[in-house]
């Protein structure tokens, strides 16, 4: 069986019009019923509608139709079309989940919330096709079946595959910031804590010691004129 043809009442419009072909030959090509080509004949149908000449479009030839008008038997064939129609972009959407596994995806939630909590809930949503409602009640366990839920591998239940389970783990560990899993201040570490300054480990030189050694004979000398003067008051 043909394909119906492009705008199939405007086409029965015009055949009904213009050609002297039956009512079931008419039906036939359109994919209409008998009865909606007589409504159409009698002005009871499609008022108002503009006929369509399905030879200018391609979808008949004159011949094709000449051999039903001569054979009320014959069934008209749908010519090919010459155009070609882009075909329509699949739109992106949630994730269809078969009903048989729909129960399921509470148990790959929790499994996710817990062996990977840097996901983030969009793309919990995507792997197992859920709402952000199921997700917070799997979270808070307030899910009416919190109770039994056992943590299970969305890939073992067939929800998502192992590469979409990667790729959105490898994108949330991208996305995560650096050091910041537990916030404010951390110890600083060992190699920074035990490490000497550089210029206590480097050597004094000669005039500097000489320095020291001056100023240490003249806070000796200036202890020992303290005492004395101590003494004497005495």
């Amino acid at each position: 069986m043909s394909n119906a043809p492009l705008m199939p009442k405007a086409t029965a419009v015009w055949l009904v019009d213009n050609t002297a072909l039956s009512f079931d030959q008419v039906a036939d090509f359109t994919k209409m019923h008998p009865l909606e080509i007589r409504a159409i004949a009698d002005g009871d149908a499609a008022q108002g509608i503009k006929g369509m000449d399905p030879i200018s479009t391609g979808q008949l030839t004159r011949e094709e139709i000449e051999k039903g008008e001569k054979d009320p038997d014959y069934r008209l064939k749908l010519q090919e079309s010459k155009v070609v129609l882009p075909s329509a972009a699949k739109k992106k959407g949630p994730r269809y989940t078969p009903v048989s596994r729909r129960h399921e995806r509470p148990s790959a939630i929790l499994w996710l919330v817990r062996n990977h909590p840097e996901l983030k809930d969009a793309q919990i949503m995507r792997l197992v096709g859920t709402t952000k409602t199921t997700i917070a009640s799997v979270r808070d366990r307030t899910h009416w079946n919190a109770t039994t839920l056992t943590p299970m591998d969305p890939v073992t239940l067939g929800l998502c595959t192992q590469i979409e389970l990667d790729f959105e783990v490898q994108r949330a560990a991208k996305e995560k910031p650096a050091n910041q899993e537990y916030g404010g201040v951390t110890l600083l570490p060992a190699s920074e804590t035990t490490r000497r300054d550089a210029e206590h480990d480097a050597p004094l030189s000669a005039k500097e010691q000489d320095d020291i050694n001056v100023d240490a004979v003249f806070a000796k000398l200036k202890t020992l004129g303290h005492d004395k003067k101590q003494d004497d008051e005495e």
